[in-house]
């Protein structure tokens, strides 16, 4: 039968109090901000991807191009924000 205690990685560094997050003992705490930018960049193209279809009417289009020029504005802001900050 397994043991139910888990085993502490030794070399992560926690950037939250283990207190309030107690699984940042182990390293699964944290952002993942590059991963966040392709995945906005994936959902993007994937939404202006689905305008090829079967359907005949173009209101899907318009909520399409809208969800994915949002992200896009707010994938924009986030590269100008950073380089202003650096």
């Amino acid at each position: 039968m397994a043991g139910t205690e888990l085993e502490q990685a030794k070399k992560v560094k926690a950037t939250v109090d283990t207190v309030e997050v107690p699984s940042a003992e182990w390293g699964w705490s944290g952002e993942a901000p590059r991963f966040f930018r392709f995945m906005g960049w994936f959902v993007a193209v994937a939404l202006l991807t689905m305008i090829i279809g079967n359907h005949t009417g173009r209101v899907e289009d318009l909520y399409l191009v809208g969800f994915s020029a949002a992200i896009v504005v707010i994938l924009i802001r986030d590269i100008v924000r950073r380089r202003r900050d650096t």
